[in-house]
């Protein structure tokens, strides 16, 4: 028997946007979301959180999604690479886990790390 009742619309929080495309980075050898810079009254305001804030930023205008993203790539790697794959991977999950279009992935790359074995 069909259900003719529509489906309530689920709402999906930036909360949640946010960790799909923090997940989808994780995944990504060579890179790592950058630390947000802090100013004195976020500092303050963070105190009792042992989490600082990533320097990544989800815009969503209706069905459309923008991430704006800081990385710091490890030395050696190929910026350009990484940063296309980063803006291809974090695009296809965001629309893929979601249903929403993602507009734009922006990533700036902050700082170039040295690779977690401790050597170039």
């Amino acid at each position: 028997m069909a259900n003719n009742t529509p489906q309530p619309e689920v709402e999906i929080s930036r909360n949640v946007l946010t960790d799909i495309a923090q997940a989808t980075l994780e995944g990504i050898e060579g890179i790592e979301v950058a630390h947000a810079s802090l100013n004195v009254g976020e500092v303050l305001r963070n105190q009792g959180n042992p989490r600082r804030p990533r320097a990544l930023k989800v815009t969503r205008e209706g069905q459309a999604v923008t991430v704006d993203v800081g990385l710091n790539i490890e030395f050696g790697r190929n910026l350009t690479g990484l940063a296309a794959q980063a803006q291809r991977a974090v695009s296809e999950n965001v629309e893929l886990m979601t249903g929403l279009k993602v507009k734009a992935v922006n990533v700036t790359v902050l700082d170039v790390t040295l690779p977690k074995g401790g050597h170039a």
